[in-house]
């Protein structure tokens, strides 16, 4: 008996014969609403995460990826979409990006990347991507019941028993979410209180930065300043106190560092001991020497390896680190994390290049054997210039000749079909499998690609609909392109849940439902 047929059996007898309850439309419903609670999610998902990061390091070919996604609706579409495409969802994740939140969820209108948005935004879109992944469970569940009444009415017990079949293997749309908590908004206290938050909607996994809570940037802008390790460490143990408060052992912390691109600092730690890590941290401060007698007024002064020393301040109280110093202090930052409770770690690079992240990795490694990353594979880089530019240097570098290229011309069309841009291209292509084999890389994510892919259709649209085109913009790059892709939401209507309800309803009041899908709805049309 299949796990199906044994649920219905098992609440027959169980149900009052008044009631006018039909246990199988029970169980229907029940399944379609496998996750009742957003710690149920963050429970199964991340079960699901540290599988996945077994299987990565006994294989590193065994990475994962996501897309950011700055709306449930959006998220939802991705997941049916890959479940269509590669029949399962494993290794496919959510990425929760802040810098979309402040540019398209906050209340305040399109903000920058600086952490000035509602910060209850986050968890609350945690909560809405979770619920569209859940209704699309819903929905295909649903459309596997309506084809397992079809097949019992026909008379079909094999097709029968193979939808009976998976809907017990049924998998859920429900993956991963690596949520952004940005700095922490705020103390520890206010770190932990937010991370409770996003737990609570779903979060099984949370990404938190190294910078200044009050002076966040995006991380490829300019002006990053970071905190030291012992400011850090306490944000990162506010996290693993929300987990295990709410009873997610296993959940995940990816600890990142933007320290390659920041330059400043806000405050000296004290140091407690020679080579302590406030001692460390203090040794990447560019330093000016100095005596009692040429110090100014209001000066703050360090004695460093037996030196009097003046740490460079700017106008606006920071202190600078020594040019050159970004890799070491990176390194020093994923060991130091890695060492006190994070999982896995993220490098902020200004750079797509294997060879830079593995140097880093390579070093890190040294220290903690298992070291893995999450790395952005970022729209803010130029991924056609940056990879040109890394074949034409290796070319250089090999003696080939580099005739008719201009290195800081590579991005013109003139190129594109050039032995070098198609070298490039591949590169490209490879660049997520070679970087998780040579480069730790065990999560490959783009922050906010949905939110350049919605810019670039919704312009596509405008361009033809209000041009020439007409309505036939709308067929031909939409409609038509639905319907032969067989991308469900050409149905719309079935989409947001219209045959959900309209079975709920016959389930509630049998034949007197009145329901939507009947042979007056023009969603027929489509077959």
């Amino acid at each position: 008996m299949s796990n199906y047929q044994n649920a219905i059996t098992q609440l027959q007898g169980r149900i009052n014969e008044s009631q006018a309850l039909n246990p199988e439309h029970i169980v229907r419903m029940r399944l379609q609403n496998r996750f009742q609670t957003g710690l149920d999610i963050a429970r199964h998902t991340a079960t699901v995460m540290r599988r996945d990061m077994a299987a990565y390091d006994e294989n590193p070919e065994q990475y994962t990826q996501s897309l950011g996604c700055w709306h449930g609706f959006v998220g939802q579409q991705k997941l049916i979409s890959i479940k269509k495409h590669f029949s399962t969802v494993k290794g496919r994740y959510l990425y929760l990006s802040g810098w979309m939140i402040a540019a398209l969820r906050s209340e305040f209108g399109p903000l920058p990347d600086q952490s000035m948005h509602e910060k209850t935004s986050v968890p609350a879109l945690i909560e809405e991507l979770y619920t569209f992944l859940r209704q699309a469970d819903a929905w295909e569940l649903n459309h596997l019941y309506r084809e397992l009444d079809t097949a019992r009415q026909d008379g079909n017990k094999e097709k029968a028993d193979d939808i009976l079949n998976k809907i017990d293997n049924y998998e859920s749309h429900v993956v991963p979410i690596i949520a952004d908590i940005d700095a922490g908004f705020g103390n520890e206290e206010a770190t932990y209180l937010l991370a409770k938050k996003m737990i609570e909607a779903g979060a099984c996994c949370i990404q938190i930065e190294n910078q200044v809570s009050d002076a966040k940037q995006c991380g490829h802008q300019d002006g990053k300043v970071t905190v030291p390790h012992e400011d850090f460490l306490a944000k990162i143990n506010a996290v693993r106190y929300a987990f295990m408060e709410l009873g997610i052992e296993d959940g995940v912390i990816v600890a990142r560092t933007d320290s390659l691109g920041a330059g400043l600092t806000q405050k000296i730690p004290v140091s407690q001991q020679p080579g302590d890590l406030a001692s460390q941290y203090n040794a990447f401060l560019e330093t000016e020497a100095v005596t009692l007698d040429s110090a100014e007024d209001n000066d703050l002064l360090m004695k460093v390896d037996g030196q009097l020393t003046r740490p460079v301040r700017l106008p606006n109280g920071l202190f600078r680190f020594k040019s050159g110093t970004g890799e070491d202090r990176v390194v020093l930052d994923c060991i130091t994390s890695l060492q006190h409770g994070a999982d896995l770690l993220w490098i902020e690079t200004e750079k797509p290049h294997i060879g830079q992240i593995a140097g880093m990795v390579e070093r890190i490694r040294a220290a903690v054997p298992d070291a893995k990353l999450v790395y952005n594979n970022s729209p803010s880089f130029n991924w056609t210039l940056n990879f040109r530019q890394q074949v034409f240097d290796k070319w250089q570098e090999d003696g080939k000749a580099l005739d008719g290229y201009k290195r800081d011309q590579l991005m013109s069309t003139e190129y594109d079909s050039s032995e070098l841009a198609q070298e490039a291209d591949l590169r490209i292509q490879n660049f997520q499998r070679d970087a998780a084999k040579q480069a730790g890389i065990f999560h490959h994510l783009i922050t906010l690609p949905t939110y350049h892919t919605a810019a670039l259709s919704t312009d596509d649209l405008a361009k033809n609909y209000f041009g020439e085109d007409g309505m036939l913009a709308y067929v031909r790059d939409v409609q038509r392109r639905e319907i032969r892709g067989g991308i469900a939401t050409v149905k719309h209507q079935d989409m947001a849940g219209s045959n959900i309800g309209d079975d709920h309803k016959e389930y509630f009041s049998g034949d007197a439902a009145l329901k939507a899908s009947g042979e007056d709805n023009t969603m027929n049309q489509f077959g």
